[in-house]
């Protein structure tokens, strides 16, 4: 007989790629994204081992589609279906394509070819089932903000703080910079880290688990950290955040709805940090920020 997938499938119809993928990252589910440009929908599948615990991803995600729906979700059709496991591994990957960052980095699927530019870096990502490829608006920010300070002589060491796939730290390394830290709270997402650390040659990263209530880092501290980290949790863990950025430093914060941005930008300013410049994505807003 052949192996399952259980899956629990939901539309969402907000016009927005993000904010559903946001919620359902929050729930710590397994889950591929097809958009439907031409109809402005979003097909989101989330995928379990067993029937059982596919149903109760049902009833988590029915709860949290009434908690997020205040926030601006508009979610559709909610329905689970069983498909043959086969039939997963080649229709998940039409969701992710290449993205060129600039003429240095352009992040390249790990099943899809690429001719990079003379001279660009290609990072190469295997994202498993959810989301590691620089398309989330937060991801992105924080991909074009490694690049652009890359080859700043003030700039050389990186934290990525939560780094899931370990995509920006992986960025980091090919763009030159060095020593590279990266950690995320979830051992599953470190060994993914890990893994594409070495898919990408590289062996002067090593990601590990760790809390960002606590994560200490470097003593010498970094002169850019990316924290990809949700907004309330920046804002909670601001003061141990502060610390890891040396003065004169720099600070990407990226994870944080439109509507929470300035209360956070005002948080970190009022604890030494001067806002730069932010981007609104969708309803995501990312920032950076150097401290005094």
């Amino acid at each position: 007989m052949d192996e399952m997938l259980y899956c629990v499938k939901l539309q969402d119809n907000s016009g927005s790629f993000d904010l559903a993928a946001e919620m359902l990252a929050a729930l710590e589910l397994d889950f591929s994204s097809w958009e439907d440009r031409e109809n402005r929908r979003v097909l989101h599948t989330v995928y379990a081992l067993d029937p059982d615990t596919a149903r109760n991803n049902l009833d988590r995600i029915r709860q949290a589609v009434a908690d997020w729906t205040p926030l601006g979700l508009e979610v559709g059709d909610i329905e689970y279906f069983e498909m043959k496991k086969e039939d997963w591994s080649e229709v998940w990957k039409k969701y992710f394509h290449l993205l060129p960052i600039s003429d240095r980095l352009i992040v390249k699927p790990s099943w899809l070819e690429c001719r990079p530019k003379p001279g660009q870096k290609v990072l190469e990502i295997d994202p498993g089932m959810s989301f590691g490829t620089g398309q989330h608006a937060t991801t992105l920010f924080c991909l074009k903000t490694i690049d652009k300070l890359a080859g700043n002589p003030e700039v050389h060491s990186l934290l990525d703080a939560g780094c899931g796939s370990g995509i920006l730290a992986i960025a980091g390394a090919l763009l030159g910079y060095g020593p590279v830290d990266a950690f995320d709270y979830d051992p599953d997402a470190v060994m993914i880290a890990g893994e594409n650390l070495a898919l990408n040659h590289i062996a002067s990263v090593k990601p590990e688990v760790a809390d960002a209530a606590v994560y200490a880092g470097r003593p010498e501290k970094y002169d850019l950290v990316c924290a990809n980290i949700l907004g309330h949790l920046l804002k909670a863990y601001r003061h141990n955040i502060a610390n890891w950025v040396r003065p004169g430093g720099y600070l990407a914060l990226a994870g944080i709805l439109d509507r929470e941005f300035d209360a956070l930008s005002k948080a970190f300013v009022e604890i030494g940090f001067e806002e730069l410049e932010r981007e609104t994505l969708k309803e995501w807003t990312s920032g950076l920020f150097r401290k005094n």
